[in-house]
């Protein structure tokens, strides 16, 4: 093959270099002896990874290996329901996480469906059917209306083909293929229209083309091996709790042996230290953490369903909470992916269409007043030119029945059956009352000259009670030459140069705005006109008018980038389409600030890594990029340290959305491989559900921080409770059995009950937390410290007081030991409220959440069982305790809540109004 790449070759070159004849094809020992070489035409999916070693590979975790620690010791205890809760907890994540992996790569199989199942090939001079994979470079084929394009191939006929790509390449319309060579130079994939790729979808006309790549070669295997060689991102919660266990484990074990040996020092003996030192140590693990963790997610996830948004990944929820740009693709992302006609212009007027999608309610507006379109003669006759030059259809079909006010209520969905396009111009009929079905009552069609990409334009011929119409839409520049009258002010004058100028400035003032104009017109045929061809009818016509339309934003989108600008979050579009429409949709969306900057594929990939880094920060809108640009993006915004959220529908979207921190994929119009490479999928297709994920994931992260606040504090004070004593040479103010139950009270279901804790109403102004932010940030540690410090300081001074209060009594070591269990489960009780709020305990109504307010109740009953129930009594070596012991009890189980939450009322700074900037370093526009 020459050094051209095959758009740049004539179709000629193309067959020259394949060796084939285009009205034989290959012989059957050829392309036998071709697939030996080039392998089968299908994806593959890489090395493959069995089930079993998926399974025991979730093993393998650093904190796994701790709760495994845990379970051995708890064993050792005779604390076997410790250790069988511990064993299945572990199980249970096991399980969880096999099932993400094996569904994560599935995205491979999902990308190998959209490979044409067969073809309609030449070989040996006639046309056979076979399976797609058995294609070879050098195969002739035919393609026509509904074919899935099975590989890459040059185009070598082409007669009015259309393919729909965006899927690949994001164009938000199909586009016209011709068989012509491409000007040397670096051609974007959505420009290269002598080209069809695998995968793609042709929507209009008959073509044959002479495949080029097959199997991973073509651009559909490019992207299987950008997903095979993209790693997964760990999530920000993954690395965080990893980094929690290591912490854990060093200071427990620390503690512990400190313990110990403070207490052996002092007289304790060997044995009960160390029984003591172990108990303190499973305290100090807290094996409740991974649970308390899957049950928040899950309970968020079920939150999220609610909200249209499906979890495939647990930890992905949280990894919304940080996210500090959101890149999305456009078509059916940030817009409808409905067609719809939005402006019109006649007689120098510019009249505006309102309505959604493809319903066909809506009105048409001049200067704001409602027009009656049956009674303007240019309008009604630019609807019946609208819709009788077409074939699409406007189809109306029942959703899902919803239930309302008691009684199923059916939601009526509409559709096109056809070219976007031309569904587009049906719908804007139908708002006018001029529908298909009606106006074919009256006109009947009897020719038709369908739109072609070299003459662009399409015309009809109908028959009526008065006579002949031909009816012609097209390029406005192509279809003025055409024109020699033109409907002005309601009468049919001469087309003058004068006027042909005000049409092509209005149509330059459309394209602009970023619509796709097209222009009308008709001619009323006499008896003795010839209607042979289209050389014949489209001459002498009159002109009628011009429709803008554009795939329109979703309504609550630019509400949806508004709150992530409030929330610290940066929103960029990153789309296939062209720069033009981008641009227009990002300004009315509200994503575009002043002096933001607009990259195009070909500047971006000007750019190299080092370049890309430094702008990355700066730019709003990419347009006209491939999936390895999309890649490029999310790669670079992640080595400037921001958490990427990346959506998109496409297959192009796929490896993007997967190396992306938490890929998002669209439920409705996404294809199988995004939604298989996603970590949450939006069932509604809508942009804004992404601002209830990122408020969901944000509070789980906090809910998962008062968690760690309230156990590791609690079990800070344990240690310290014990390892204060030792140092002080005082008796074991706990045993190891009470250990053991403060753990099993105090972690239980209060800890859970904050998993599920509401968020702050100020949790979406604030900025995203860094990406690599300790769990602890925030003065977290300090919090844990302080409470810990002083839970320790007041369970031993109540110890201590209770302990020389009565020494002659021989009860009085056992009396002691009660006052300080009860000292401790209480100051726990009493924290977990503080807990809840970032401020102190008076910040939030305690009675809000009456779960946390159960769980501590149920808690308080097993503390008082193992107190006041005789049999319960000699087991963990309690006494009861009267009303005097109570009143010191709670003084000294209050004091490190109420402490430090007066504290942090008297000396809490006014909180800095959170400010998102975007124009400080906004530079111009590379355009």
């Amino acid at each position: 093959m020459s050094q051209k790449t095959w758009y740049q070759m004539t179709a000629e070159e193309a067959l020259d270099a394949q060796q084939v004849d285009p009205r034989s094809g290959l012989p059957w020992e050829e392309a036998r002896s071709r697939q030996e070489r080039s392998g089968r035409n299908e994806l593959s999916e890489g090395k493959k990874v069995s089930p079993v070693t998926l399974f025991l590979g979730q093993f393998k975790d650093f904190m796994v290996l701790v709760l495994m620690g845990a379970t051995l010791i708890s064993g050792l205890l005779g604390e076997y329901l410790d250790a069988i809760t511990i064993v299945a907890i572990i199980f249970m994540n096991g399980i969880l996480g096999f099932i993400q992996e094996f569904r994560a790569e599935r995205s491979l199989r999902a990308l190998k469906e959209l490979s044409a199942p067969s073809a309609k090939v030449l070989r040996e001079g006639e046309l056979h059917q076979i399976v797609a994979r058995e294609l070879v470079p050098g195969d002739v084929v035919l393609l026509e209306s509904g074919d899935r394009i099975p590989a890459d191939l040059r185009f070598i006929e082409a007669n009015g083909v259309y393919v729909e790509e965006s899927a690949l390449t994001g164009e938000s319309v199909p586009v016209a293929k011709h068989v012509g060579a491409l000007p040397e130079g670096d051609v974007p994939l959505g420009d290269q229209r002598n080209l069809g790729f695998m995968g793609t979808m042709v929507t209009q006309g008959t073509a044959r083309g002479v495949i080029v790549r097959t199997g991973m070669e073509t651009e559909m295997g490019k992207i299987a091996d950008l997903i095979q060689n993209t790693d997964a991102m760990q999530t920000p919660l993954q690395h965080r709790l990893e980094q929690l266990g290591k912490i854990l484990i060093g200071i427990a074990i620390g503690l512990t042996i400190m313990v110990v040996v403070a207490g052996i020092m002092h007289g304790q003996p060997p044995y009960a230290m160390f029984l003591a030192g172990v108990s303190l140590a499973v305290a100090a693990i807290p094996e409740g953490l991974p649970a308390i963790v899957t049950i928040a997610l899950a309970l968020g996830v079920q939150r999220m369903i609610k909200r249209r948004a499906i979890v495939r990944k647990l930890p992905s929820v949280e990894t919304l909470g940080c996210a500090s740009v959101i890149c999305s693709d456009k078509t059916g992302t940030l817009t409808q992916n409905k067609m719809t006609v939005t402006h019109l212009w006649s007689s120098g007027q510019v009249l505006e269409v309102t309505g959604d999608g493809y319903s066909p309610y809506g009105t048409i507006h001049k200067g704001g007043v409602q027009l009656d379109v049956r009674k303007d003669p240019m309008l009604s006759r630019l609807m019946q030119v609208s819709v009788l030059c077409n074939n699409a259809k406007l189809r109306e079909e029942e959703a899902e029945s919803r239930k309302k006010k008691g009684k199923e209520a059916a939601e009526k969905v509409w559709s096109i059956s056809g070219d976007p396009t031309e569904g587009a111009l049906v719908v804007l009929g139908a708002k006018a009352g001029f529908t298909t079905e009606a106006l074919q009552d009256t006109y009947k069609r009897t020719h038709e000259f369908p739109f072609d990409s070299d003459r662009k334009r399409m015309s009809v011929i109908v028959s009526h009670a008065a006579g002949r119409m031909v009816c012609t839409k097209g390029a406005p520049d192509v279809l003025l030459q055409h024109c020699a009258y033109v409907m002005w002010e309601g009468k049919v004058i001469p087309f003058t140069a004068t006027l042909k100028a005000k049409v092509m400035a209005a149509n330059e003032g459309m394209a602009k705005a970023a619509l796709r104009v097209l222009g009308f017109a008709y001619r009323d045929l006499r008896a003795a006109d010839r209607s042979d061809g289209y050389e014949d009818v489209e001459q002498q016509l009159v002109f009628v008018g011009l429709a803008g339309m554009i795939d329109p934003p979703r309504r609550e989108v630019r509400e949806a980038i508004s709150k992530c600008r409030k929330a610290g979050i940066k929103t960029v579009m990153i789309t296939g389409d062209h720069q033009t429409t981008a641009e227009a949709i990002a300004k009315e969306l509200g994503m575009l600030p002043s002096g933001g900057i607009v990259v195009n594929g070909q500047q971006l990939a000007l750019m190299d890594d080092g370049e890309l880094e430094s702008r990355v920060d700066d730019i709003y809108v990419y347009a006209r990029v491939s999936p390895e640009h999309k890649l490029r993006i999310v790669k670079a915004l992640q080595r400037q340290g921001h958490v990427v959220a990346m959506t998109g529908d496409g297959v192009n979207d796929a490896p993007a959305i997967k190396a992306a921190d938490i890929g998002i994929a669209m439920g409705i119009s996404g294809t199988d491989v995004s939604k298989e490479a996603s970590a949450l999928i939006l069932s509604d297709d809508n942009f804004a559900t992404i601002v209830a994920a990122i408020e969901e994931g944000r509070g789980i992260y906090e809910n998962i921080r008062k968690f760690i606040r309230y156990l590791l504090a609690s079990n800070v004070g344990e240690i310290l409770t014990m390892f204060f004593a030792m140092m002080a040479g005082l008796p074991l103010p706990l045993l190891p059995i009470q250990i053991l139950w403060v753990n099993l009270v105090t972690d239980g279901l209060p800890a859970m009950a904050l998993g599920v804790d509401q968020a702050e109403k100020d949790l979406m102004t604030q900025k995203p937390r860094p990406a690599k932010e300790n769990i602890f940030a925030r003065r977290l540690g300090w919090k844990i410290v302080s409470r810990g410090v002083l839970i320790g300081l007041c369970t031993l001074a109540a110890f201590w007081i209770a302990l020389v209060n009565d020494p002659q009594n021989p009860d009085n070591l056992a009396h002691a030991q009660s006052v300080a269990f009860a000292t401790l489960v209480m100051a726990q009780l009493i924290h977990v409220f503080d807990c809840r709020s970032s401020r102190s305990i008076f910040h939030r109504n305690p009675l809000q959440n009456l779960y946390l307010v159960l769980a501590v109740l149920s808690s308080l009953a097993l503390m008082l069982a193992v107190m006041y129930v005789p049999q319960l009594q000699p087991i963990f070596k309690t006494v009861p305790l009267g009303w005097k012991d109570w009143i010191m009890v709670l003084i000294a189980a209050g004091i490190p809540t109420f402490f430090m939450g007066f504290g942090s009322v008297m000396s809490r700074p006014r909180k800095p109004e959170l400010k998102f900037g975007t124009g400080a370093k906004a530079k111009p526009s590379m355009r």
